[in-house]
């Protein structure tokens, strides 16, 4: 599969990128995205939810009345769940939300992310993406010259690059990520997935 490679300003470079159609063009598994998808949202739930049960309840432990002939029920202990104050019954308790998802499944499900977002031409090929500073308004310059203004981008670099980083983190529509850090999600949950070109050779031999 081949497609235009964009330079900065927007227009087309003379070359056209070669992107593997076993990774580009697989068969979409729906199943294996999302389970991968769903164990990415999982490891992001912190799980530090608490409870105090009865026992961890600081209170009197002096029976509150007798314990016949009040016309109501018995009742020993005012850390009683059944009494405002008193222990949570079954309540929340720190828990780890996370679940094992194969390798091969995950690779699967990053290949499907990619093909779906191919066929739906939603993949787009820069020949570098390079700020000489960070400037927010550098990158606005970027994305509208790339025509992608309004539209959820995610710009996937070869290597981390602080300036790049430093100017997209104040604007909504806009991420980044390495691609030795590509997930499914991150693919999915966005309209436009840039690469630069030196990234699609990282992403094939992580996924070959």
């Amino acid at each position: 599969m081949k497609v235009d490679i964009y330079k900065a300003d927007g227009s087309k470079a003379s070359k056209k990128a070669e992107l593997k159609d076993s990774i580009f063009g697989a068969e979409v598994n729906e199943h294996a995205i999302y389970l991968d998808v769903k164990q990415y949202l999982a490891h992001q739930r912190q799980g530090t939810h608490s409870s105090k049960e009865r026992a961890q309840i600081v209170g009197s432990t002096r029976k509150i009345k007798k314990q016949k002939g009040t016309g109501t029920a018995r009742a020993g202990s005012i850390k009683s769940p059944i009494f405002r104050g008193g222990g949570r019954v079954f309540g929340p308790e720190p828990r780890f939300y996370g679940f094992k998802v194969n390798k091969k499944t995950k690779q699967v499900a990053r290949k499907s992310a990619l093909s779906s977002k191919a066929k739906a031409d939603e993949i787009m090929v820069v020949d570098k993406i390079e700020l000489k500073a960070p400037k927010t308004s550098d990158m606005v310059k970027l994305i509208d010259n790339l025509k992608l203004s309004g539209k959820k981008t995610l710009l996937v670099l070869p290597e981390p690059d602080k300036n790049v980083y430093l100017s997209t983190r104040n604007l909504r529509a806009v991420s980044y990520i390495t691609a030795s850090e590509l997930n499914t999600y991150s693919i999915l949950n966005n309209e436009k997935v840039v690469f630069c070109e030196a990234s699609i050779g990282t992403i094939e031999s992580i996924l070959s």
